[in-house]
């Protein structure tokens, strides 16, 4: 897949990385403790949600997610780092960048940008897309993005069980490994629209039925203008596999469905083999997650190549809606190899290796937790609360203390 006027080598993803927290609840104990309604729970197709430990915020888990890539660079390669971005709806600091902290915590070149994004749930790809600019311009650079959010949960109602927390780092450079993007044809629908806010960070005003049908709205305008932008793109047939933002993957089932039926057209069974074959693989790593906004399409991205039936060739269109609104409809092109690149990267076992909270726990650390993941004067984290459980020996970053609203990290290695 290469753009009808792009020059120059293929630019992408090639290398990632992700860190989803240490502990999680069963979707289905909360909404037992809740007093949700069972029979909702199918249809949300949300099977754990990551729960946030005390020491966590959108720092630790961004520097979290991108040390293992960046312990993986050569000096040289360390060196050609030009720019930090990071795509965030979670920040406690109204100017500063979260990047700057990042750019400390790595130990990164003083010879690079760093900013950040912010788009609700597409900032994280606005801050690909950057970055692929970015490097197009200097294919001889890499450049860090890492997408980072978590919420307070809206407890007791249908949206807490789809919340989640994490980061998705990506390295973007060229010729890359794992995923070649096809910036040019890019298609873009956005308009103004009062379907989510975040006015504080412990405030989330939320009409659902208007998000939904603005995501609707966005997925077939952006595919539209991609379509137009590059001849001969089918919704139903050109694309080997479909990665969406995932608020909760029945809203992407409904998604799939009626873009095929107006973009397609595919009715009846045809829709249900089409969404097995081509979406499912996006939806493995999300449903163990949550909604974590700016990296929730980031990860469907990942998912989907990890459970890809092959790789070399594959082409991988995906759908990104941000609230608010903006959206974008993009393809990808997978080069040999790309899904052990994304297996190597473990993110599959580090799911697997966390620890399952009762509900009682998980109301506890969240509340702790609470206490610190935002905008606070002076705040000290207890030691021994900062780790559930984990991978042993990987380094996890943890908001130590804060003072006048400093906010002063560490490293810490697993026992």
């Amino acid at each position: 897949m290469t753009p009808p006027d792009a020059t120059g080598p293929a630019v992408g993803v090639d290398a990632v990385g992700g860190y989803f927290g240490d502990a999680f609840v069963d979707t289905g104990d909360l909404f037992d403790a809740r007093g949700l309604d069972r029979s909702r729970l199918a249809n949300l197709g949300m099977v754990r949600r990551a729960a946030p430990l005390p020491g966590e915020d959108v720092v630790t888990l961004a520097a979290t997610a991108a040390r293992p890539l960046v312990d993986a660079m050569t000096a040289t390669e360390r060196a050609g780092l030009r720019a930090v971005v990071v795509a965030t709806e979670s920040s406690f600091d109204m100017s500063k960048a979260i990047s700057t902290y990042l750019h400390r915590l790595l130990d990164l070149p003083r010879t690079c940008r760093v900013f950040e994004v912010k788009q609700a749930c597409y900032g994280g790809v606005a801050a690909l897309q950057t970055a692929v600019a970015l490097v197009r311009a200097d294919p001889a650079s890499r450049v860090l993005v890492v997408a980072s959010d978590l919420s307070l949960p809206e407890r007791g109602t249908y949206l807490e069980p789809s919340q989640g927390l994490g980061a998705v780092a990506v390295l973007v450079a060229a010729r890359p490994a794992i995923l070649e993007v096809d910036h040019v044809t890019a298609g873009a629908y956005s308009y103004e629209i009062a379907d989510f806010a975040r006015p504080r960070h412990d405030v989330d005003v939320v009409d659902t039925d208007l998000s939904l049908m603005s995501y609707l709205d966005c997925l077939l305008g952006s595919f539209t203008d991609h379509a137009a932008r590059r001849e001969g793109a089918d919704f139903a047939a050109s694309y080997d596999l479909l990665a969406m933002h995932t608020p909760f993957p029945g809203m992407v089932r409904g998604a799939h469905r009626t873009a095929l039926r107006k973009l397609g057209p595919r009715t009846g069974p045809a829709v249900q083999e089409d969404f097995a074959r081509r979406v499912a693989p996006s939806l493995r790593l999300p449903e163990q997650v949550g909604n974590i906004y700016s990296a929730t399409t980031l990860l469907a991205m990942l998912s989907a190549v990890a459970h890809a039936p092959h790789d070399e060739g594959a082409e991988l269109g995906v759908f990104s809606y941000g609230s608010g609104c903006s959206s974008e409809f993009f393809a990808c092109r997978m080069p040999a190899g790309a899904r052990a690149r994304v297996a190597a990267a473990g993110l599959e076992e580090h799911l697997t290796g966390r620890h399952l909270l009762t509900v009682e726990e998980y109301d506890a650390l969240t509340a702790e937790a609470a206490t610190t993941m935002f905008a606070v004067p002076d705040a000290v984290v207890d030691p021994d609360r900062r780790f559930v459980h984990g991978p042993p020996g990987r380094p996890r970053a943890v908001l130590v203390r804060a003072e006048g609203y400093r906010r002063e990290y560490a490293w810490f290695p697993q026992p």
